[in-house]
């Protein structure tokens, strides 16, 4: 009987063991579920993290985007105002006579070197004038109709007469060229 005695301690031996195998899969187990749980928040943060990034840098392309647009056209409301003091001056200038300027040529010079640097300071501003001509075609993103006439000898769609010019700041219209459009039917 003393063989049954090592198989029960055998079997004991076993239990122990197993016992204690099973406790330390059961902390592995632990520590591997904990070890995921950090994995993942480190997952978490790391993504946090990189949206704040991404979001940091659309702010700054953001606010150099909109600094850029003030510098160039923070001034257009101004640009407009002045615009009439612009036609005004051309046409006096067009309505001046050979015998004013004659009569007056210190005045008239005067009035011709003021236009001269409104253009100067025009051009240093980024100021374009769009100065159509009779004959071009009429083009709706800077030109205004204002009447249309059947002309003879012009096409639908050509400048007939340019009532005031236009002007455009860096890449933006401040003010349509005003023209008037043939509307001479195709024949």
């Amino acid at each position: 009987m003393a063989e049954p005695k090592n198989e029960e301690f055998l079997d004991d031996i076993d239990d122990a063991e197993a016992e204690a195998f099973a406790e330390d899969m059961a902390e592995i187990d632990d520590e591997a579920v904990e070890l995921e749980e950090i994995k993942a928040e480190r997952d978490e943060y790391r993504d946090r993290f990189m949206r704040a990034l991404a979001d940091a840098e659309n702010a700054r392309k953001r606010s150099d985007r909109d600094r850029r647009e003030a510098e160039n056209y923070g001034g257009s409301k101004l640009s407009r105002d002045i615009l009439p003091v612009y036609d005004n001056m051309k046409r006096a200038i067009e309505t001046i006579t050979d015998a004013q300027k004659e009569a007056n040529s210190a005045l008239i010079e005067g009035i011709e070197l003021t236009m001269r640097e409104l253009l100067s300071v025009f051009k240093k501003h980024g100021i374009e004038v769009i100065a159509p001509q009779v004959g071009d075609r009429f083009d709706p993103k800077q030109h205004q109709a204002m009447f249309e006439a059947p002309v003879p000898d012009t096409k639908a769609g050509d400048i007939i007469q340019v009532a005031a010019e236009g002007f455009m700041l860096h890449d933006r219209l401040l003010r349509p060229a005003q023209v008037g459009v043939s509307s001479t039917p195709a024949k």
